[in-house]
């Protein structure tokens, strides 16, 4: 879309992934749930046309609406919404890129669902709120929606709209296509690391991958928990909420203005320590502005420059979580700030491979690999419990705090 079209879209429509092209083609190529919410009447109906005008034939759009299911406060789920999610997931069965929910989704329980759906089949979340300037006026939407709900019935939904929601974590989560071309340069790293003779050399670090070191050391069945689904690059770990400083970074503005948004990370180096396989993120200006300030410390003296711990991890040891390819990559930006730079031992598939120590070997790119993403946050399963925080008038997004 031209600037010229996306400047003569109502303001109420402004979103980057109805005007901004990286944002469009980024999600093109991803699955993608787009979660609209709000209060009846504010304006739902009307940007889930929108996202369907925008991606045509990518795009399914499920309107509550057309099931009959009231939109009103109430103690328990209506039946209907099984109608709901037997169509909701045929689609995800036949991958369409761009699901549009519209519904009020005031409720935990309705939520809760969603995420669970979300996670089998392996689409990133997006929440959008409509921007109407009536959006949260009772009195107006009285007379806007459909259901002719009363000014009082709507009034009694309204504050569990109004209340902010964290996620798990927010990070960028990379489009199926690159997912895909991050994993198999990944799995083409492992295979040619395996079989060389200098990494042989030191496979006293890798016992359980040895079957017969003469032929090869198998990393793959060694890295044996690999990340389902979308591959991401976490920027700040929320838990729900209750992360220090959970809230304060997910009202800044450069994370509210850049939820939902198309980015292009940069990939310097692929590396392996005896706990993890990963991959280095070489963060932007723009993308620096999404990174939290007390990220990249291993201990708590510790002065590495902004970014340091960015990745995406590719694969962990038996018994390791994914917490920790975030702390093996700062180990190899400590030697590199000490003044080690490793030893080469040679090229391998399209850049130099170097040995530091105890186990840990980097590749560094000859030519960086270029994925794209969408900066928003993972929801996950569990019991959502919202924050007390209140969404600020305009607001693009909700997140959810799950337990």
């Amino acid at each position: 879309m031209s600037a010229q079209a996306a400047k003569e879209r109502p303001e109420s429509l402004q979103f980057p992934f109805l005007d901004d092209e990286d944002t469009i083609s980024t999600i093109k190529e991803s699955k993608t749930f787009f979660i609209l919410r709000g209060l009846p009447g504010s304006g739902k109906s009307t940007l889930a046309q929108a996202i369907q005008d925008r991606y045509k034939d990518a795009c399914k759009v499920i309107s509550v609406d057309s099931y009959k299911i009231t939109p009103v406060v109430r103690s328990s789920l209506p039946e209907e919404y099984s109608k709901v999610d037997e169509d909701l997931v045929e689609y995800c069965k036949r991958e369409v890129s761009v699901i549009v929910l519209d519904d009020s989704h005031h409720e935990r329980e309705r939520l809760e669902q969603l995420f669970d759906i979300a996670d089998k089949y392996r689409y990133k979340v997006i929440f959008a709120e409509p921007k109407t300037p009536w959006r949260v006026d009772c009195s107006q939407l009285k007379e806007k929606n459909q259901w002719k709900l009363s000014a009082e019935e709507l009034k009694k939904m309204k504050p569990s709209l109004e209340k902010e929601f964290l996620p798990m974590y927010f990070g960028w989560f990379l489009s199926k296509r690159s997912s895909e071309v991050l994993r198999k340069a990944g799995q083409a790293f492992l295979d040619e690391l395996g079989s060389l003779k200098a990494f042989k050399k030191e496979s006293k670090y890798f016992a359980s991958a040895i079957e017969d070191p003469k032929i090869k050391i198998d990393l793959t069945s060694y890295f044996v928990k690999r990340p389902p689904g979308v591959l991401h690059c976490t920027t700040k770990y929320t838990e729900f909420g209750r992360a220090a400083g959970a809230e304060d970074y997910a009202q800044q503005e450069a994370v509210r203005a850049s939820y939902g948004k198309g980015f292009t990370l940069s990939i310097s180096a692929l590396f392996v320590t005896t706990k993890t396989v990963g991959a280095r993120v070489e963060l932007s200006e723009q993308q620096l502005l999404l990174w939290p300030g007390d990220a990249d410390k291993i201990l708590p003296t510790d002065s590495l420059p902004k970014g340091s711990r960015a990745h995406i991890t590719l694969g962990c040891a038996n018994g390791v979580e994914a917490v920790q390819t975030g702390f093996d990559l700062l180990e190899f930006v400590k030697l590199e700030k000490a003044g080690s730079k490793g030893e080469q031992v040679g090229e391998i598939g399209g850049g130099r491979l170097l040995y530091f120590e105890n186990g840990m070997w980097l590749l560094a790119l000859a030519k960086r690999l270029e994925v794209r993403a969408i900066f928003s946050g993972y929801y996950g399963k569990g019991k959502l419990v919202p924050t007390q925080s209140t969404n600020k008038r305009g607001s693009a997004f909700s997140s959810c705090t799950i337990i």
